[in-house]
């Protein structure tokens, strides 16, 4: 995956290379946000962790061959609440 920089997309102490781990974790949420301003203008979002564990949440747009990013920012509280849940349930069906 190819990743596009400009601006200064990425908050707090994150570093871009933190954040294209983020996309590369077997556990990340993707999501097409269901408010017609972000539908509108295709932006999706990836809430995971870097290979030190650090959560980033991303608002990003895509052509399917590279990634530009919008907003990377740490998780807050619920990202983290989400981001847990949904591994949980991904490896409950695993198991199954």
């Amino acid at each position: 995956m190819e990743f596009e920089w400009t601006g200064q997309p990425i908050h707090g102490s994150l570093k871009a290379q933190e954040v294209e781990e983020s996309f590369e974790d077997p556990f990340a949420v993707r999501l097409l946000p269901d408010s017609p301003r972000f539908a509108a203008q295709a932006r999706y979002f990836n809430l995971g962790k870097t290979a030190q564990g650090t959560g980033v949440f991303s608002v990003y747009r895509t052509n399917g061959r590279s990634v530009r990013v919008m907003l990377a920012r740490p998780f807050v509280a619920e990202d983290s609440f989400f981001y847990d849940r949904q591994q949980t349930r991904t490896l409950t069906q695993k198991e199954l």
